[in-house]
């Protein structure tokens, strides 16, 4: 039986796309960069910080340094930090707070398994960190994702072996780390049509949803 999941933050418990794509949107100005689009912002999902750069750099007109871009990553992740401050309880997607404490009450372990430095301050925002077992973020990893290792690191802070564990991700790469970290996997919103997801719902709000399923699924 399964005896963890792990979610992904952004996407699946709450929603800072929008801030996210302002951000990078702000600093592609500030570069003179003006072709950067929201179908780029959306090959930024699921990646880490540096890799989201690279994205907002293939339209510069010069090349840039190392330490450049580790200065121009900060300065992104300066305006979006700053943004985050208005985050609230309101923020929280529909169902998310509740399947949590579900999950929590039936005695299964909760994680969260995001590529950001910034998932354990947005679920104290939000008010889940409560909620959370365990919570992996970009401080405890070096690989991003299609990597495993985020929910791998997630895993083993849970003492739960990666095969009794579901990742429930709305991002491709999400599904192909968790899949290949050997664990039972939940897509939602985009990441339904993945053909990797071993579930599929529209959200956590999805009513055919079924927790008891895929809870018994190994």
């Amino acid at each position: 039986m399964i005896r963890a999941v792990i979610f992904d933050l952004d996407g699946v418990l709450v929603t800072t796309d929008e801030l996210h794509y302002r951000a990078w949107k702000r600093l592609a100005e500030e570069l003179h960069i003006t072709a950067f689009t929201r179908a780029d912002n959306l090959r930024q999902r699921g990646v880490s910080r540096m890799e989201s750069l690279e994205v907002v750099l293939e339209k510069a007109e010069r090349r840039y340094t190392e330490e450049e871009k580790r200065a121009l990553a900060e300065r992104k992740n300066g305006y979006y930090v700053e943004s985050l401050q208005a985050l609230s309880g309101e923020d929280v997607l529909p169902m998310a707070k509740e399947t949590l404490v579900k999950l929590r009450a039936g005695g299964t372990l909760v994680a969260v398994g995001s590529a950001s430095k910034n998932a354990p301050f947005i679920l104290e925002r939000i008010g889940l960190l409560p909620l959370c077992d365990a919570v992996a973020s970009g401080f405890d990893t070096a690989r991003s994702k299609p990597d495993p290792e985020v929910f791998l690191v997630a895993a083993q802070k849970l003492g739960v072996p990666p095969a009794l564990c579901v990742v429930v991700e709305d991002a491709d790469a999400g599904i192909t780390a968790g899949h290949a970290g050997g664990m039972v996997t939940l897509g939602v919103g985009p990441a339904r049509e993945n053909p990797l997801a071993d579930f599929r719902a529209e959200s956590l709000a999805d009513p055919a949803l079924d927790w008891g399923a895929i809870l018994l699924s190994r």
